[in-house]
């Protein structure tokens, strides 16, 4: 997606779909802190797209839209280098809120994080 978040942290959609989407994003410099592990919110923007992501697949995108209403992470792994996948399954799937839980794991599906996120939906204006 050109000129987003995404696209500045190279998240790359590897599966989606209303029960799961998988999207990974590299290591890199750009998504470090300065003592050289990933930040967290670098994981946290993973895993609010992933669970956005699928939210979108359960409304007409034509007329609704998702935005994030919370999200919490616990960290459980540090990171320097790879890549990282968020994985988002629903919970909750209401008419006007979702509740997502999202795995962050690295290559070698180690527990990077883990993640819930409520979403809103809301009509286009």
């Amino acid at each position: 997606m050109h000129n987003t978040l995404m696209e500045a942290l190279q998240m790359e959609v590897k599966e989606k779909s209303k029960s799961l989407v998988a999207i990974s994003m590299p290591v890199t410099g750009s998504v470090k802190q300065p003592v050289g592990f990933l930040h967290g919110g670098a994981t946290v923007a993973l895993a609010e797209t992933a669970a956005s992501m699928g939210g979108m697949e359960h409304v007409d995108p034509r007329s609704q839209a998702i935005v994030g209403m919370e999200i919490n992470c616990n960290h459980l792994r540090a990171k320097k280098d790879g890549v990282i996948i968020a994985k988002a399954t629903p919970i909750h799937i209401g008419k006007r809120t979702m509740v997502w839980n999202i795995q962050v794991e690295d290559e070698d599906e180690e527990l990077i994080a883990i993640s819930r996120c409520t979403l809103g939906v809301i009509n286009k204006l």
